[in-house]
């Protein structure tokens, strides 16, 4: 794994948190994006090497309006930067890792995706991300 890509947080809404995380971050959010794949609105922001992603649930019972109703606003994964998705997903799989899909999905801001069940990483949701060659 190269590096952290970037930390998601879940929001209630991203009309009130847009603008307290550009407050908050002292930055402008770069990039709005619908990921219908995974029913979630995501806002980004660059700070320094590393990325912060808001997600919104698009429906009242998806995965982060389902994360949020347990747990609340706040952090919900972090996203490790790969160089080859497939080769690193096969290598969590013989190394015993849950995964939560057995290919890669097409993610938000141009990356291919694969989460790592937190059941089998520490609690932590952990997201590969590798970014789509043109």
């Amino acid at each position: 794994m190269y590096k952290v890509e970037h930390i998601g947080i879940a929001v209630k809404d991203l009309s009130v948190s847009v603008p307290l995380y550009e407050q908050l971050l002292n930055t402008g959010c770069y990039k709005k994006e619908a990921v219908e794949t995974e029913g979630v609105q995501t806002a980004f922001y660059q700070t320094g090497d590393s990325k912060i992603e808001l997600l919104e649930s698009m429906q009242s019972d998806g995965v982060i309006a389902r994360f949020i109703d347990q747990k609340g606003e706040g952090l919900h994964h972090i996203a490790f930067e790969v160089p080859d998705i497939r080769a690193e997903m096969s290598r969590l799989k013989v190394a015993g890792f849950r995964l939560l899909s057995d290919e890669p999905k097409r993610g938000a801001d141009n990356k291919w995706v694969c989460f790592v069940h937190p059941k089998s990483a520490g609690g932590v949701l952990v997201e590969l991300c590798e970014e789509i060659k043109k």
